[in-house]
């Protein structure tokens, strides 16, 4: 069966532009379904994707800027949902730090000239969040130092999975943006680079950290964003208007 990753990145009933900042709260539904949604109508901006990479998924990511959002979403599509037969599905609430994110600011501007999305899913061991966010510091050390252009948005998740699960969103406007990390890194980079492998290598060693790395291709054809968030891009979001 043909899956979906949908990502609903921005608020809702955002404002009639671009976010330059994530939302502060995501809820995700790992083999959910875009139907009650679809059925209802409701006020939630979609972000559609599938995967090129790992194992085929249906996720929906809703952007919420409070708990009082995900309370009034409910209240629409409540009731479609529990009549919904599908797939055993998985339903996790994430809080956005920026602590942890690279160039968040730049991340949300890139959205809507994103392409694709690389989506990296952390799971540390309880007592090494110090060391998850030394990692995470020497990972934005060695960015720099490559000059790679590469922005994402952390989410901590805080109910509906295993505690020190966190979800990092990297937009990519092009493929050819990884390739740039493929090649060998100037010397003055080497001692960053090496210090922040070294730092993953122990956490792994010692049972403390898991990562999963997926990618995913944009489909405009699943996706639902304002015509705001689409005006530099409205043909590739919207298609051709008919003359």
């Amino acid at each position: 069966m043909r899956r979906i990753l949908l990502l609903a990145i921005f608020p809702l009933c955002a404002a009639a532009q671009t976010p330059s900042q994530p939302p502060t709260l995501i809820r995700l539904i790992r083999n959910g379904s875009i139907k009650p949604y679809s059925s209802t109508r409701a006020p939630v901006t979609l972000f559609g994707m599938k995967s090129i990479s790992g194992f085929h998924e249906t996720w929906i990511m809703e952007a919420h800027d409070s708990f009082a959002g995900i309370e009034n979403l409910d209240k629409i599509i409540g009731s479609v949902l529990e009549d919904e037969a599908s797939a055993p599905s998985r339903t996790m609430i994430a809080l956005y730090r920026p602590g942890l994110s690279y160039r968040p600011d730049q991340a949300s501007r890139m959205y809507p000239k994103a392409r694709y999305f690389q989506v990296s899913i952390y799971r540390i061991s309880p007592g090494a969040d110090g060391d998850f966010a030394e990692l995470v510091r020497l990972r934005r050390q060695s960015l720099d130092s490559l000059n790679l252009n590469r922005p994402d948005v952390a989410y901590q998740v805080i109910s509906g999975a295993e505690s020190g699960t966190y979800v990092f969103l990297g937009p990519l406007v092009s493929l050819s943006t990884l390739d740039s990390g493929l090649a060998s890194s100037p010397i003055y980079a080497d001692g960053v680079v090496d210090a922040s492998m070294e730092a993953r290598r122990k956490i792994a060693a010692d049972g403390q950290m898991s990562r999963e790395n997926l990618l995913f291709r944009i489909d405009p054809g699943i996706s639902n964003v304002s015509d705001e968030f689409a005006a530099e891009e409205s043909e590739f979001w919207h298609g051709k208007k008919k003359p």
